[in-house]
C-alpha cells in the first residue's frame, strides 16, 4: 500500500463546523484528521478540487448490521453507522472489514482469516479490500445488555449472539467488560416495559461501569418509566425519541440538560405517519426547544426505510425544529476522517434541503474530480 500523504481538496464551498464557508480547502492529513484551511494555503500541484460542496462524512447514529445492507447505505450516502446492538464477534469482523480510508486513499487488500481481520481492526485502513463491496465506517455497541428474558430476546429478529442477560449488578461490570474486549466504544442497554427489565440498582451498575471505562451508555427507553429510569441511572443516550407517551416537560428539560436523543422518527410509519409519529415529535421539539442535543439515527433494519440518507428522517427533523444546519451537525462529527461531497452543491433551504441531502456521496479514491 502506497505511504500515506497529506491530501489537498477544495471545492465550489465547504461546511465544516455549522456553517457554509467558501474561499477555504480541506487538509486531509496523514493522521486521519481533516480541517478547513485558508484556500491559499493549499498547494496547486495535487490538489483535488470538486464541484459542489464538501462537508464532513455523514452519519446515522442507530442501524443494525445483521439487518441492513450496509454497502447500499454507504451507496447511499452515509459515511459512517453506529450499530446499536448485535453479536459482537460478527460486528468486530464487520467493522475490521469496513472501509475507512482516506478521500484519497486507494483500497488495501481484503483481510482473511482471523488474525488479518484482527490486525485489520487495529490498522483500519487495511479494511477496504478489493473485491468487497465498500461499506460505512462501523461504531458499534455489542450486544443488547439485557434482563433475563428481557427485549428483544423475544423477539425473532434478533439475531443469534445479540443479547447479554444481566443477572446482577456485580455482572454489569463484567458485561461492559466483555463489549470492550470485542471492540464496543459504547453500551447498549435496554429499558422495555413490555417484559422484563433491569432493576434500577443494576441498570445504574452498568451505567457506572461503562463510565469508568469511557464508554457512553445509550439506553432503547420504551414505555411509561423507562426514560426517567435511564435518565436516573445516568445514561447519556436515548436510542429514540421517546414515543410511547408525552412526556413532562420538567424531565424533558432534565434530559435536555445532560441527554442526547437520537432521532428515528420515520419508524414510525414509514412515510405513513401513525399516532405515536406526533407524540414523538411534541416531545422532540420540546427536547430542542431546552436546548437539547440531537443525533440523526433511523434505526435501519426496523421495517422499510430508506438506506442511506433518509429525506422522511430529515423532513421529520425540521418539523421538529431544527434548522438545515443543526440537522447537519447533528449527521456530522468534525473530527472524522470522512467526508461527503454533493456535487450540486449544499442546499440549505429548508423545503429543498432534504432532497438535496439525498444527493451526497462518500468521497473516497474512485471519485474523479475534475482538474483544476
Amino acid at each position: 500500500m502506497p505511504e500515506p500523504r497529506v491530501q489537498w481538496l477544495a471545492a465550489d464551498s465547504i461546511w465544516w463546523g455549522g456553517r457554509l464557508r467558501k474561499g477555504v480547502a480541506l487538509r486531509a492529513g496523514t493522521d486521519g484528521v481533516v480541517k478547513p484551511v485558508p484556500a491559499e494555503m493549499a498547494p496547486a500541484d495535487g490538489l483535488r478540487r470538486f464541484p459542489g460542496t464538501l462537508l464532513p462524512g455523514l452519519m446515522d447514529a442507530h442501524v443494525h448490521s445483521a439487518l441492513a445492507d450496509l454497502a447500499t447505505v454507504r451507496a447511499g450516502g452515509i459515511a459512517e453507522v453506529w450499530d446499536l446492538g448485535g453479536n459482537p464477534a460478527t460486528l468486530r469482523q464487520l467493522a475490521a472489514r469496513a472501509a475507512p480510508t482516506g478521500p484519497a486513499e486507494p483500497a488495501g487488500t481484503a483481510p482473511t482469516g482471523p488474525d488479518e481481520i484482527a490486525r485489520a481492526h487495529a490498522e483500519p485502513g487495511r479494511a477496504a479490500g478489493s473485491g468487497w463491496p465498500r461499506l460505512p465506517r462501523i461504531r458499534y455497541a455489542g450486544p443488547f445488555l439485557i434482563a433475563p428474558g428481557g427485549y428483544p430476546s423475544d423477539r425473532a429478529w434478533a439475531p443469534a449472539g445479540s443479547c447479554r442477560e444481566i443477572t446482577s449488578a456485580a455482572d454489569a461490570g463484567v458485561a461492559v467488560a466483555e463489549a470492550w474486549s470485542a471492540g464496543a466504544t459504547l453500551i447498549k442497554v435496554t429499558a422495555h416495559a413490555g417484559g422484563p427489565m433491569l432493576p434500577q440498582p443494576t441498570l445504574r451498575a452498568l451505567v457506572d461501569a461503562a463510565h469508568a471505562a469511557s464508554l457512553e451508555v445509550v439506553v432503547h427507553a420504551e414505555g411509561p418509566g423507562t426514560v426517567a429510569a435511564a435518565f436516573e441511572a445516568g445514561a447519556d443516550l436515548l436510542a429514540h425519541t421517546p414515543w410511547t407517551e408525552p412526556l413532562p416537560d420538567a424531565l424533558i428539560r432534565a434530559c435536555a440538560a445532560r441527554m442526547t436523543w437520537i432521532s428515528t422518527l420515520d419508524i414510525h410509519g414509514w412515510g405513513d405517519p401513525d399516532p405515536f409519529r406526533d407524540v414523538a415529535l411534541d416531545n422532540l421539539r420540546r427536547f430542542v426547544e431546552h436546548g437539547g442535543t440531537v443525533r440523526y439515527g433511523t434505526d435501519l433494519g426496523n421495517g422499510p426505510l430508506i438506506p442511506g440518507v433518509n429525506p422522511r428522517e430529515l423532513r421529520a427533523l425540521r418539523a421538529a425544529g431544527l434548522t438545515p444546519d443543526e440537522i447537519l451537525l447533528s449527521m456530522t462529527e468534525p473530527t472524522s476522517p470522512t467526508i461527503t461531497w454533493l456535487p450540486a452543491g449544499l442546499d440549505l433551504s429548508p423545503e429543498t434541503f432534504a432532497d438535496a441531502l439525498a444527493t451526497a456521496r462518500v468521497l473516497d479514491d474512485t471519485i474523479h474530480p475534475r482538474e483544476p
